[in-house]
């Protein structure tokens, strides 16, 4: 499975914002936005305060790469979740962000299981996530309604220690949790206002309408 093998911390410097990425790092110090906010590159700092006005096709492109290193989705998976909500009854935008948070790996980190989006990956990818107690080892796995997702036993020791040691996280009224029984329940498909991911979707649509 292709994924992105470079440098992490330069995608939140792109992009102008926290994309956490690496979990719980980026909520410390040592976080490199926090350090560096400015783009990456030799002349990163002095560019930014040299940039005039931005294009409509560049705030768009922006905003679809920002929504791509997000999820961890790469360029041609990505659009092929658009085309598929595009197909889709409903507003396209908000149908593909459907599509992304019912990924299987975004499910596992909205639940606490893992600390960031591709620390889920590697749960999934090493065998210890569970979809109705049957073991799935692909994180674009699209789960649906009523499933239930749960931690193989093999790991169900560190994820216990690891949700105990990070809290109660902001609860979603779509994902019903067992922090006891390390289990989730995708609810329903999330509405648009009830995913707390700071995209402007709509601008993706007029970036793939052009």
């Amino acid at each position: 499975m292709a994924q992105y093998k470079g440098p992490v911390c330069k995608l939140c410097r792109r992009e102008g914002g926290k994309l956490f990425i690496k979990g719980d790092r980026c909520m410390t110090v040592k976080c490199a936005f926090e350090r560096r906010p400015y783009v990456p590159g030799e002349h990163g700092e002095s560019g930014l305060r040299r940039r005039g006005k931005v294009s409509n096709y560049a705030r768009q492109l922006r905003e679809k790469q920002k929504t791509r290193r997000i999820y961890g989705v790469l360029e041609r998976q990505f659009h092929s979740y658009y085309q598929k909500a595009t197909r889709k009854k409903g507003v396209t935008g908000e149908n593909l962000l459907q599509l992304l948070e019912r990924r299987l790996d975004n499910l596992v980190y909205r639940a606490g299981f893992g600390a960031s989006r591709p620390q889920a990956r590697q749960m999934i990818n090493h065998g210890h996530i569970l979809v109705n107690d049957r073991r799935v080892n692909v994180s674009s796995f699209l789960v649906k309604p009523g499933n239930r997702i749960g931690v193989h036993e093999s790991l169900r020791s560190q994820v216990a220690e690891a949700l105990g040691a990070r809290g109660k996280g902001a609860p979603l009224a779509w994902l019903s949790v067992d922090r006891e029984k390390l289990t989730c329940t995708l609810l329903e498909i999330p509405k648009r206002e009830a995913i707390p991911t700071p995209i402007q979707e709509q601008q993706i649509v007029e970036l793939y309408s052009k």
